[in-house]
């Protein structure tokens, strides 16, 4: 059980855990049977009827970003918009407008 709790209270990958809690294969197993047995739902809805009947606990949802992450195309999806070159296309442009109404023109 201490190896169990150990590793959700720091989050460390299951073959980290000190050899004092015996083989991570056996504390993963252990845990894996509570889950499939429901034992973490039962713990987790008494927890949480316990304390909201004290009022202790705050109905708050937060998200952030390591939990609503992007899309793995989102990340350097092109922008709409202008081509690229459209800064190269713009100067060609001015220059040729400019020498077009030079002192003779008009």
């Amino acid at each position: 059980m201490n190896g169990v709790l150990r590793r959700l209270r720091t989050g460390a990958i299951w073959r980290d855990l000190p050899e004092r809690y015996g083989p991570w294969r056996i504390v993963y197993w252990r845990f894996a049977q509570w889950e499939k047995e429901g034992t973490w739902a039962r713990l987790l809805q008494e927890v949480q009827v316990r304390d909201d009947a004290v009022g202790a606990v705050e109905w708050t949802v937060s998200v952030d970003s390591t939990v609503a992450r992007a899309h793995q195309h989102g990340a350097g999806a092109r922008k709409k918009g202008p081509t690229q070159g459209t800064n190269r296309k713009i100067r060609q442009l001015s220059r040729i407008a400019r020498h077009s109404a030079g002192p003779g023109a008009g």
